[in-house]
């Protein structure tokens, strides 16, 4: 076994004294929650295989390390659960784009202290795999990255992939030093990222040929082997050509071909690679020296197969495979291997630990094999060297690298704020819920029934469930429901006003709600009709906006004014010539530029003589209606009182310092506690308004500052959210962080991340902080930019 970097790689090897070897106890050391994801049995490939070896391995020798699976899996798959339930957290279907984010949400919620892909292009949906990236994105631990192949001529498709991976990983495993030597060349990984630890392999007692083959029938014989998944790819037929020139020579040989064949090449084409390979045998008149397990055995009968033979033959014309897991266990049960020199046979028969030949080679097949039956000194030595070669990468040595390269991800994780895709969980969100709605506040992580809920609260809920793609449609479809019929209560067609707070006992504890609660429930009614997640709730949407919208008359506040104005622009994406729409957006747009025209200052940029809550959404509104109605000076006005908010909102040490909510009153004048997360989402979401006008960097760089402040970049070095659970704390005060997290802190951190998601994607593509693919069904900031440009074009 090796580890180390692509140059001056540093050997480590295992005592050999296995019998006394004393395995760590889960009390010795820290407990590591490791979620793999991958292929894992009862599918049938060599990556399936591996992993279920893997946790075997490291259950048995470093139980301090938990493993649990998401396995990949497609329709024609049985279920994995049923098989090994108490390992597998989950599943992700191939083709089933819903399911990577849903799994990333899943492990971010589980509290997983890495996340380890084993990767090979084939098992992942999309293009190439592509889907992988997916989930890679979201995930909020450090990712580890096992690359069961690395090309060294990859398509243009699967260079971005595997480029974007390792970007996002903080720790890269290969098999081979080759591997690593491609990562270094063609993807400049640095040395200190890189780890090689071969592939892991059973640790038997050397020589017990002839037990093996009494137990198979084959006493007398001597046994050629080829063991794994048939397909064209493995040149079998190169094997069964040299048998005559064998045979001739070596009577007594009998060649088992042990596997079935390849479950995607039965579907594809049946069993006629098998059937083409036995008629070729027939035709050679080698058919009686040739015997067939068409099975997929397990790795006990597979070892015990293996050790019942005296030469392993891998024929193999390709030459780009860097793992091969039989090769590794016949290897390491010290057998004579005949190889075509494939990275993978390149690297661990060396220096005589086995024989190489040319591939497509029939007649350097058969020379070797002779060459060793004739000497059965020269047979036991090459045998002999492989077992010793093969004490290198037994089961307890893997399981002793692995276990160090877990613990240099987890503990050596760069200190910084996690990646922008990195979806949080919903569990928090969800726990501040209950059939009525969400609660408004928490006593701790506890919610507080005696202080009920609110109306803003709800739409705020019901403008993230529009949004989540961590939920899928069914999902959030149910909880919009929950939230809009909240909002639905909430409205006093009588009074033509919505009410804001409900207690626990489910009685409105007002007549009127206040402008800003009223004008948000404008502003929730234009985004449901803009990003609802089907027709019904359009629909629903549509209708209360256009009841409720004449209240905008009444509305006095600047900030109710500038709600509803968003909403007016989300109403038009769905329906651009909605004239009540446009009149809400005429008649802001009008009084906001008139404000800050008389409050304006040479040292107060700003619409009013004080700074409130929200700030950034005066300056929002103002753009938006600016860049729709195509009026030059509202825009104008609205990205100017943007740049001067945003330049009172830096520290001088560059962190977000929002305005403290000890400001609020106070005339030309602010503080810098309580920070509220709310003023960061403003933040973030009102930069994606300006971007979409001005595609300036200032923008994405402000909003990204911004969202750094949720993690510990603020002036207390406080992490105020957890991707975990997506719960965020009620803010900061002088004294540190505030412990209770309730919805709207909740709320406004979960908003944030979908905001800067959606702003990061609008980068330049050599620019974009976590590169990803095109997206998505659901939720693209760029779509609905574009329609938001149709929209305002056919209302100039």
């Amino acid at each position: 076994m090796v580890q180390g970097s692509t140059s001056g790689v540093v050997a480590m090897f295992c005592d050999n004294n296995m019998p006394n070897r004393r395995v760590a106890s889960a009390t010795q050391k820290s407990v590591r929650q490791i979620a793999m994801v991958g292929t894992y049995p009862p599918r049938r490939c060599g990556i399936a295989t591996f992993a279920s070896d893997v946790v075997e391995k490291m259950q048995e020798f470093h139980p301090e390390v938990r493993i649990c699976v998401y396995a990949m899996v497609d329709e024609t798959d049985e279920d994995p659960v049923a098989h090994h339930g108490d390992v597998i957290a989950g599943t992700i279907g191939e083709q089933r784009p819903d399911d990577y984010r849903r799994a990333a949400r899943q492990i971010n919620e589980s509290g997983a202290d890495a996340v380890w892909i084993q990767h090979e292009y084939g098992i992942f949906g999309g293009e190439c795999g592509d889907a992988v990236l997916d989930l890679v994105d979201r995930v909020a631990a450090p990712v580890i990255l096992t690359l069961h192949t690395v090309l060294a001529e990859p398509s243009e498709r699967q260079s971005m992939i595997l480029a974007h991976l390792l970007d996002r990983a903080s720790r890269v495993m290969v098999m081979s030093r080759h591997g690593a030597n491609l990562l270094k060349s063609l993807y400049g990984v640095g040395e200190d990222r890189v780890t090689i630890i071969e592939h892991g392999a059973p640790d038997r007692p050397f020589g017990r040929q002839s037990v093996f083959k009494e137990k198979l029938g084959l006493a007398d014989r001597r046994v050629l082997t080829t063991f794994g998944l048939l397909g064209p790819g493995k040149g079998l037929e190169q094997a069964i050509r040299a048998l005559p020139r064998i045979v001739s020579r070596h009577p007594d040989v009998i060649y088992r071909i042990v596997g079935a064949t390849h479950p995607r090449l039965i579907a594809r084409d049946g069993e006629g690679y098998r059937m083409s390979l036995e008629k070729l045998a027939q035709e050679l008149g080698v058919a009686d020296h040739l015997v067939w397990d068409n099975r997929f055995v397990d790795t006990d009968e597979l070892l015990d197969q293996l050790e019942a033979c005296d030469i392993y033959i891998t024929p193999y014309p390709g030459m780009q495979q860097s793992t091969s897991g039989t090769l590794s266990y016949a290897v390491a049960l010290g057998k004579a291997v005949v190889s075509t020199p494939y990275l993978h046979a390149r690297e661990l028969l060396a220096d005589g630990v086995g024989v190489l030949i040319d591939p497509d080679n029939a007649d350097a097949i058969a020379t070797s094999v002779i060459d060793l039956l004739d000497s059965p000194q020269r047979l036991e030595a090459v045998q002999r060297r492989a077992y010793a070669r093969g004490r290198q990468t037994i089961w307890p040595c893997f399981a002793d690298a692995v276990a160090t390269l877990i613990e240099g991800a987890v503990t050596n994780a760069p200190r910084m704020v996690q990646p922008l895709l990195a979806t949080p969980g919903l569990a928090g969100f969800m726990a501040m819920c209950d059939d009525c709605g969400m609660y408004q506040h928490a006593v701790g992580t506890v919610p507080d029934r005696l202080r009920g809920y609110c109306l803003d609260d709800n739409a705020r809920a019901l403008m993230l469930v529009n949004v989540a793609d961590a939920m899928s449609d069914a999902e959030a479809i149910q909880w919009a429901h929950r939230f809009a019929a909240f909002v639905q209560h909430a409205w006093d067609p009588q009074l033509a006003r919505f009410r804001n707070f409900l207690g626990f006992d489910r009685q409105w504890c007002e007549a009127v709600g206040s402008d800003d609660s009223n004008g948000r429930a404008l502003w929730v009614l234009g985004q449901t009709a803009a990003q609802a997640r089907n027709g019904e709730l359009v629909w629903w949407a549509k209708t209360l906006f256009d009841e409720a919208v004449p209240m905008i008359e009444e509305l006095q506040s600047p900030r109710a004014v500038a709600f509803a104005m968003l909403g007016a622009v989300g109403r038009l994406e769905h329906e651009s010539d909605n004239a009540p729409a446009r009149a809400l957006l005429e008649r802001g747009g009008a009084l906001l530029c008139r404000l800050l025209a008389a409050a304006r200052r040479p040292d107060w940029a700003w619409f009013e003589a004080v700074l409130g809550y929200d700030n950034p959404r005066l300056s929002q509104a103002l753009i938006e209606a600016g860049r729709i109605c195509g009026n030059e000076e509202w825009l104008q006005a609205g990205l100017s009182s943007l740049r001067w908010i945003n330049a009172q909102q830096v520290s001088a040490k560059g962190f977000f310092r929002p305005v403290g909510s000890d400001t609020h009153g106070r005339l030309h004048d602010f503080l810098p506690f309580d920070q509220q997360p709310l003023e960061a989402q403003a933040t973030i979401e009102a930069a994606a308004s300006a971007y979409l006008a001005e595609p300036d960097p200032f923008w994405f760089d402000h909003a990204r500052m911004a969202y750094l402040w949720f993690f510990g970049q603020n002036d207390r070095g406080a992490v105020l959210a957890d991707l975990t659970d997506g719960r965020c704390r009620d803010g900061i005060t002088a004294r540190g962080p505030n412990r209770n997290c309730g919805a709207e802190s909740i709320l406004a951190f979960q908003l944030s991340h979908y905001a800067i998601a959606g702003l990061a994607r609008l980068q330049p593509g050599d620019k974009q902080p976590d590169r990803t693919q095109a997206d998505r069904k659901r939720g693209d900031v760029l779509a609905r930019h574009q329609k938001r440009e149709v929209a305002a074009e056919d209302l100039r």
